[in-house]
């Protein structure tokens, strides 16, 4: 539905139009859209041990804490649960088990063990730390979608067992601090999946545009990586690196006001698109009859739109992005 504004005397109503989805005239805060930082994307820190010197590993991971320990994991039997998370470096050129692709020198690795795994959030705990930094600070913003990408492969040495899965997600916390997942993908080892176990193949994750009413509005965003599955498909190695995550924002038509014989609205997009403004006093009719205003390029992610305010009874205006 188009947002109505009474200005002036007389209705004027804003909507957007772009790909057939109709955006009202919300109020919008001064995000639009690109990289969202997450800190240790590429898990770089801290610094493993090169490859072949003992321990071989390392098992804290700034900024990303670790599942707990689930019910039915003997550390008796099976060692410690801490030892199924942690961060590798990279072999050398030439070694068969490099990652080609890894970004940076070093990747997570986590057993596939269902219930192990990392996430990151507001309130997460990194191994370094005895308390949240809330180094990461991305919230679900209204007018804006998501799109969470991780490289995902089976390690060299200790492949998952065929039909092992992963699951990369987003998620808030509710009142209780639950996490609550807002999208997820399943990875499943599968042939042909990962052939080249030493190249990263890209999974992604998408929220679409959050609207005011989403209960994940305004909130905290939180990024999974989990081991699940049956546990008779336990065993075996997945190893993780460069997570992004990236906002785009819906385009939108906001701030309508009527002043010294203008009328105005601002429009709110991902910087660098095209629009054509147009204008209609009747907004049941075609497309093709709304007449044009003329072009605006939103350079910086918002940008101004005034005509004169002639007495129309009802001026209707849509935004539509040009390729």
């Amino acid at each position: 539905m188009p947002s109505l504004c009474r200005r002036g005397g007389f209705f004027r109503a804003l909507q957007v139009l772009l790909s057939a989805t109709v955006l009202g005239g919300a109020g919008m805060g001064a995000l639009y859209g690109g990289p969202v930082f997450v800190p240790n994307g590429s898990f770089e820190a801290p610094l493993a041990p090169p490859p072949y010197v003992a321990p071989y590993v390392e098992l804290r991971i700034d900024a990303w804490q670790k599942t707990p320990k689930v019910f039915w994991w003997d550390e008796t039997a099976y060692g410690p649960w801490d030892q199924l998370i942690g961060i590798f470096a990279n072999t050398p050129p030439g070694d068969p088990s490099r990652l080609e692709n890894c970004d940076g020198s070093q990747a997570l690795y986590l057993f596939a063990n269902p219930g192990v795994g990392v996430f990151q959030d507001y309130d997460s705990i990194g191994s370094s730390t005895n308390a949240p930094s809330h180094a990461f600070d991305a919230r679900f913003e209204v007018g804006q979608s998501y799109r969470l990408t991780a490289g995902v492969t089976i390690s060299y040495y200790q492949p998952p067992t065929n039909g092992a899965t992963l699951e990369l997600s987003l998620y808030y916390r509710d009142a209780a601090s639950n996490q609550v997942t807002v999208a997820a993908t399943s990875i499943t080892n599968a042939p042909g999946v990962f052939d080249a176990v030493t190249n990263l193949v890209d999974f992604q994750v998408n929220v679409p545009t959050v609207a005011a009413g989403d209960a994940w509005a305004g909130r905290h965003i939180g990024i999974a990586i989990l081991a699940t599955g049956e546990l008779s498909m336990a065993g075996g190695v997945w190893d993780v690196d460069n997570v992004r995550l990236a906002a785009t924002q819906a385009p939108m038509l906001t701030g309508t006001a009527v002043s010294n014989g203008q009328v105005s609205f601002t429009l709110l997009s991902e910087p660098g698109r095209v629009f054509e403004i147009l204008a209609t006093t009747n907004p049941a009719q075609a497309l093709s009859l709304w007449a044009s205003l003329g072009l605006v390029t939103n350079h910086t992610g918002s940008v101004s739109f005034s005509e004169p305010a002639a007495h129309f009874p009802g001026r209707f205006y849509r935004a539509r992005q040009l390729p």
